[in-house]
């Protein structure tokens, strides 16, 4: 597969608050089974057939709303199907929890790989905040702009006020969106806390909050790192990576939905616990220690 330089398009420099996690190179799983040639290059197909979708989809959309919701998550599943990653839902709401988000959710997760957004997306199609510069990439930016995802520029303090805005207009109109409040990739072993900012969209909306644990598991179904983004790794080559990996799957919980309350950072708090709840592994901080690092208690080795 073609590889491609990463693409910036945030021209402002970092600050104290830019998103970083201390997971690098080192924690992508490298011997993890894979496929032979001849199924790599099926799944290639496949996964450009899918693509193929997206004009219909547009179209469709314009007509019925309903079916466009319908054919995109039709197109995330066999993106998913391509890649050879697995779906795997435990649902543990009940009809009445499951009812507060009928008409709109804020929807959040911790982020491991641009995986999640398909992995999410299959589930229930919905407009998803996502770094600047995703609608520049190869193959995801087509679907980025099919999706009209919500860009947020990092390295660009004053315009997160702006995009919390925007997730809270789309939230009052009874949409559903999706944000990854580590504000960066982590290898899902390790993982950041969440950061506030977006859930004041769903305090200044009444909306209630969907939170989601997703994690990666191999054909044991032991957690696995072989699907995170990090380090230096382009988009090219995690495609290319992953197309090769045999036996994935994506495990998905739903909790019960959390309401937003008066205070985002408590809100945040909630939602991070419910996130991180059944968190089994222990987390590895490959020997760095990061301000938002979270460590389960359960998981802090013993003296």
């Amino acid at each position: 597969m073609t590889r491609h330089a990463p693409v910036v398009v945030e021209p402002t420099v970092d600050h104290a608050w830019m998103p970083s996690s201390p997971c690098g190179d080192g924690c992508i799983g490298r011997d993890n089974q894979v496929v032979g040639t001849v199924v790599a290059l099926a799944r290639m197909v496949l996964a450009v057939a899918a693509l193929a979708l997206l004009p219909i989809l547009i179209v469709v959309g314009i007509a019925s709303p309903h079916a466009r919701r319908r054919v995109t998550r039709f197109g995330a599943r066999m993106l998913l199907f391509a890649l050879g990653i697995g779906l795997q839902v435990d649902d543990r709401r009940s009809d009445r929890e499951k009812s507060r988000t009928d008409g709109g959710a804020l929807v959040v997760a911790g982020h491991v790989s641009w995986t999640d957004v398909l992995v999410l997306t299959a589930l229930r199609p919905a407009t998803f905040v996502a770094r600047g510069d995703l609608i520049d990439w190869p193959v995801l930016g087509v679907l980025a702009r099919a999706m009209k995802v919500l860009p947020i520029h990092r390295r660009n303090l004053r315009a997160l006020p702006g995009t919390v805005e925007q997730v809270a207009d789309r939230l009052r109109s009874g949409g559903t969106v999706v944000a990854f409040p580590e504000a960066t990739t982590w290898c899902g072993r390790a993982y950041g806390s969440f950061r506030p900012a977006m859930f004041q969209a769903a305090v200044d909306t009444e909306t209630w909050v969907q939170p989601v644990q997703l994690r990666y598991v191999d054909t044991s179904r032991e957690p696995t790192t072989a699907t995170c983004f990090v380090g230096e790794e382009t988009i090219g080559q995690s495609i290319s990576r992953i197309l090769r990996l045999k036996g994935i799957v994506a495990e998905v919980g739903l909790v019960a939905p959390v309401p937003p309350g008066n205070d985002r950072r408590d809100l945040a708090r909630r939602c991070e616990a419910s996130v991180r709840a059944d968190e089994k592994d222990r987390t590895e901080l490959h020997g760095v220690i990061a301000p938002d690092v979270v460590v389960h208690p359960a998981m802090q080795p013993h003296s």
